[in-house]
């Protein structure tokens, strides 16, 4: 049987290539930090790395490392059990405790990774009789989970808050019993911050709840790096933050649900991806805490990450390149063609800069980019290195302007 299989298969991939969406994989030698050695898959040697979510430096930070190797020690490689029967350790509920506090939620619940943190809480929150009413740019994950209710979808586009307005208006007049409102914090193929406050104000106008995904800004968005909510005033007027500890938060892997208590002890109760799943590794919650005690003093990080953001941004344009508005760290160089963006990320490569061309499926088709990421370990000789090699890469590839 599997020899008809892999016929179809071969022809499936071999289109994949053909149209210039392949996604190979390039294998790195060292840890992950401002600079990377890649050992196969391109051009050998260091490279810049701009394309990590490594968005604070942390991934490598020496304390971070130092939490996690004296963790091993105290509390050992794995838990091998869930949660609920044997998979519970100290340092879980201290770190949920601290997340609690940081993200100004009452509890917070953890989980493997946000994919499974979006996977388990509209099953569990939501029923037939209500509605989920999520952005058309929301993330994957958020997708997937909504999928996994039975409750109304109702889809608004990006950003747009009359249509947002009418597909509340539709939910509460189709006698929705709950309405969740669920968005991304940043929009992670475009860098773009939803507008949180507006959303809280339709959210009271038609009594609904608010969903934030905010992996892409918890630890350098806000003043106090707590994410969008708190750039936009409502940290006390978001029912639920997820999120991940594999981005700025250290980078590892490990997800969390922060809301108000009823919300979180449901999920405890029923939220499958937590119950069915190994707990997270205690070595991870541990350099996760440390990781906590940083961002307490991280401002010099914060403000160095939006330094190198303002200078590539203004750099790539004054070159003559589209990167989409904004000011978060996440800058999309606006190239069109999907196998032009693929050729150009590995004439990067070649000139020594790590980035990632993006298409379609993952973008719209015609709207393939290469995705930058500004880290905080990113000197300004890194980021004034990775503009030369883009417009050189430009130059090589005979296009007038990308």
């Amino acid at each position: 049987m599997f020899e008809t299989v892999r016929e179809d298969l071969r022809a499936t991939l071999d289109e994949i290539r053909a149209a210039g969406l392949h996604k190979p994989e390039r294998v790195i030698g060292t840890p992950q930090n401002a600079a990377v050695a890649v050992t196969s898959g391109g051009a050998a040697g260091e490279v810049l790395n701009f394309c990590a979510n490594n968005y604070l430096g942390l991934a490598d930070h020496p304390e971070v490392v130092a939490a996690a190797k004296e963790a091993l020690d105290r509390w050992g490689y794995g838990m091998a059990s869930v949660r609920f029967i044997c998979g519970t350790q100290e340092v879980h509920k201290e770190l949920e405790a601290r997340l609690s506090a940081f993200l100004g939620q009452e509890d917070t619940i953890l989980y493997s990774s946000c994919f499974d943190a979006n996977g388990g809480v509209f099953e569990t929150l939501l029923g037939a009789e209500d509605a989920v009413i999520s952005d058309a740019l929301n993330h994957a994950s958020i997708i997937d989970g909504i999928r996994l209710s039975k409750a109304r979808r109702f889809r608004y586009a990006n950003r747009d808050l009359a249509e947002l307005e009418a597909r509340l208006k539709e939910a509460t007049e189709g006698g929705a019993r709950r309405k969740l409102i669920v968005t991304d914090g940043v929009f992670s193929m475009d860098g773009y911050v939803a507008p949180l406050a507006e959303i809280c104000d339709l959210a009271d106008r038609y009594d609904a709840m608010v969903m934030v995904d905010d992996s892409h800004a918890v630890g350098f968005v806000g003043p106090g790096g707590r994410g969008t909510p708190e750039l936009h005033g409502v940290m006390d007027r978001v029912d639920i933050i997820t999120g991940t500890l594999g981005k700025a938060l250290g980078g590892a892997s490990g997800g969390y649900v922060a809301a108000r208590t009823e919300i979180v002890e449901l999920l405890r109760q029923r939220s499958r991806p937590y119950l069915f799943s190994n707990s997270l590794a205690p070595v991870i919650a541990a350099a996760s805490l440390k990781v906590l005690d940083l961002l307490e003093s991280a401002g010099d990080l914060r403000e160095h990450l939006a330094a190198n953001t303002a200078l590539f941004r203004t750099k790539m344009t004054e070159a003559g390149f589209e990167v989409l508005p904004g000011d978060h760290a996440i800058a999309p160089v606006m190239i069109g063609d999907a196998a032009k963006a693929a050729r150009m990320a590995e004439l990067l490569l070649e000139r020594g800069v790590y980035v990632i061309g993006f298409s379609y499926p993952v973008v719209p088709m015609g709207a393939a980019r290469i995705r930058v990421q500004l880290s905080a370990a990113h000197s300004t000789a890194d980021v004034e290195r990775a503009v030369a090699a883009f417009i050189d890469a430009r130059a090589a590839l005979g296009t007038a302007g990308a």
